[in-house]
């Protein structure tokens, strides 16, 4: 129970990795803030954990508007009288070609895995730097890493998170601010059934992969340990995870398998 009381306030908390990540941390003693679009998909979740009535707090959120931010931050902080993990698990993939894509869906892309889990962490670290202490978690993907066919504005978006996660993480030490970012490989959500296609249109189908992809709750409990000893970067998956390292060693012979790998 090394998260018990901690006041946990988790992004796209309505399905896939932030449905099972509200289960883990409730499991666990948390108090958590439940955030994404819909509602009725948030009350859903929030009935299926325990001590709902005192211990979970519903909160929609769209990270596509940023001008909620501020508000969202001072309801969520209000609520439990403070914020002790932020979980940036909200985001959208991608189905297409760079050529073919259009420059509104790689915005779209942007505006929500960059700019608004950017946004929202930087309105919650005021309030994390006066506490001193928090910690910033980050659900990026093994494409944070790597590069592939049909993800290249999604692929873009994890690497900016990286890049801009990691100078935080440096600037955040003085605070006793903790950043983590953890990349999945294949886990099963809806992911690629929302994934955006060249026009910026739902995909509207699972993946090839999604057959054989982790489950959410092995995930997550793998996860919880992990964040619990604040590790700096994370890789949970299957074989795909092993291109991590591919392309920091071997990164020619990456590329060769990747050019004849399906990864639709």
């Amino acid at each position: 129970m090394q998260f018990k009381d901690k006041i946990v306030w988790i992004t796209g908390a309505s399905s896939g990795i932030g449905e099972a990540l509200a289960y883990a941390f409730n499991r666990e003693g948390a108090k958590l803030i439940l955030s994404a679009r819909r509602k009725e998909e948030l009350e859903r979740v929030a009935a299926a954990c325990e001590d709902t009535d005192d211990r979970v707090f519903i909160l929609p959120l769209d990270l596509s508007k940023p001008e909620t931010f501020a508000g969202a931050t001072e309801k969520a902080q209000a609520h439990f009288g403070g914020i002790d993990i932020l979980v940036n698990n909200g985001g959208v993939s991608q189905r297409a070609t760079a050529m073919e894509s259009s420059m509104d869906s790689f915005r779209q892309i942007m505006e929500i895995n960059v700019f608004g889990t950017i946004g929202l962490t930087k309105a919650v670290l005021p309030y994390m730097v006066e506490q001193k202490s928090g910690h910033i978690m980050v659900i990026s993907s093994v494409m944070g890493k790597i590069g592939t066919k049909f993800r290249s504005g999604y692929a873009a978006s994890k690497h900016a998170l990286h890049g801009w996660f990691d100078c935080l993480r440096q600037e955040m030490y003085e605070h006793s601010i903790d950043v983590t970012l953890v990349c999945p490989g294949y886990v099963k959500t809806n992911i690629t059934k929302n994934a955006l296609t060249a026009d910026g249109t739902a995909f509207g189908k699972m993946g090839d992969a999604h057959s054989t992809a982790m489950t959410t709750d092995r995930f997550t409990k793998i996860l919880l340990p992990k964040i619990a000893r604040k590790k700096e970067e994370v890789y949970i998956g299957g074989k795909e995870v092993l291109t991590v390292y591919l392309k920091r060693f071997f990164p020619r012979l990456l590329n060769r398998i990747l050019r004849n790998v399906k990864v639709t």
